[in-house]
């Protein structure tokens, strides 16, 4: 199932520890903790939006389809279109890194609370 679809983007998401959705900002966003790491626009053509490493970032923007995130830019975020040279299992492990770097800044005490490893 493709990240791009709603289904797609619920599903393999939602897998990981501590996930919640919300839709807002003409998209479906995923927070952890409450901190947005992941959010799906709405409109077509899709984009999906993560946070990305220092490294990751500048390597993603070189890419075709991979821009930096408007509002997000500053803190390292990308926004990345489905014609973009990324396959199904590079996204998903950007997506999930983004997830530990958004989770890293949250209390040992709510990371516990919501499974994530706090070691």
């Amino acid at each position: 199932m493709s990240l791009f679809t709603r289904a797609g983007f619920d599903a393999q998401l939602g897998q990981l520890p501590g996930v919640s959705f919300v839709d807002q900002w003409e998209a479906r966003v995923a927070k952890v903790g409450g901190k947005v790491f992941c959010l799906l626009s709405d409109a077509a053509p899709h984009r999906l939006v993560f946070k990305s490493g220092e490294a990751s970032f500048d390597i993603l923007t070189a890419l075709e389809g991979v821009d930096q995130a408007p509002y997000f830019a500053k803190r390292q975020w990308v926004s990345v279109t489905q014609d973009a040279p990324l396959g199904a299992d590079d996204l998903s492990a950007y997506i999930a890194r983004s997830h530990a770097l958004v989770a890293s800044g949250l209390t040992k005490k709510l990371r516990a609370e919501l499974g994530i490893p706090t070691g």
